[in-house]
């Protein structure tokens, strides 16, 4: 790693158009988003698959999938963040060299000694032009913020890489109760309402069943980053529950072309389940 590495702060990218940028406001929307969700059996999930939209369209999905975390400040103290590259092609998956992220709450520290486990990986790159306007992990963090306070986080946006170099990732990333891990991810894409009901449901079918194989980016965008988790439950006696599953067309949109969001909650199987 060069000496510029950890020096610098990623600002908010998003802040004012995807959620409020006035942190007592922001705060207030997060509140009501995860008070307001939906419950699932896990109480404490290892990982959460959550959308990244615009906090008046995926707000209402995203409070359900970190539901479980409220109140866990504290216990988890490293934040696995993942998901997909909108703006940049590249091969890889991709670390900033920020050693912070800033939203209107504060500033969210990268992990350096976790950071340390996966820089030697051929398929990890530091590349910062990833990060910049990305905004699917930085829609994430207030919902951390809000109900973790302090933790550290590795944000990883992936851009053309396998499952098994995703899962390498993940793996070396797992850790124990300390870790938990957030895959960023909306569903299926503008189509008409019914249909897109259709595909999200095929879709979270496919997840439970941990059916990475048949996951396209007609299914969620971050197809590769769900492919490289479920890839890594194998070994793991992880069970995989839809939390809710809803659409711009059911929260704050036009129901003639809709974004799929899926909330899911990866969690210990409770014995003679599996």
């Amino acid at each position: 790693m060069n000496a510029a590495f950890f020096q610098q702060s990623r600002p908010p990218a998003v802040a004012g158009m995807f959620y409020p940028d006035n942190a007592h406001e922001l705060a207030r929307w997060v509140e009501r988003f995860v008070e307001e969700g939906r419950p699932g059996r896990a109480s404490d999930p290892k990982a959460i698959i959550a959308p990244h939209a615009g906090y008046i369209y995926s707000g209402p999905v995203a409070g359900s999938a970190f539901r479980p975390w409220a109140g866990a400040g504290g216990r988890i103290e490293r934040v696995v963040l993942i998901g997909p590259s909108h703006h940049v092609w590249f091969e890889g998956i991709a670390l900033p060299q920020a050693g912070e992220f800033v939203t209107p709450l504060g500033r969210v520290p990268v992990d350096r000694e976790a950071v340390e486990r996966i820089v030697d990986l051929p398929q990890v790159r530091l590349f910062d032009a990833a990060h910049a306007a990305e905004h699917c992990l930085e829609v994430e963090l207030p919902f951390l913020q809000v109900l973790l306070g302090r933790f550290a986080i590795v944000p990883l946006v992936v851009g053309e890489a396998s499952d098994a170099q995703v899962a390498e990732v993940l793996d070396r990333l797992w850790g124990g109760p300390e870790t938990r891990i957030v895959v960023s991810s909306d569903l299926s894409h503008y189509h008409p309402y019914e249909l897109a009901r259709r595909l999200d449901r095929a879709t979270a079918g496919a997840i439970e069943a941990g059916r990475a194989e048949v996951l396209t980016p007609q299914h969620a965008c971050g197809f590769r980053a769900i492919r490289g988790l479920l890839r890594t439950l194998g070994a793991r006696e992880l069970g995989v529950e839809t939390v809710d599953l809803r659409n711009s067309g059911d929260t704050a949109g036009p129901r003639d072309r809709v974004v799929g969001y899926g909330a899911f909650q990866f969690a210990p199987r409770p014995p003679g389940t599996s």
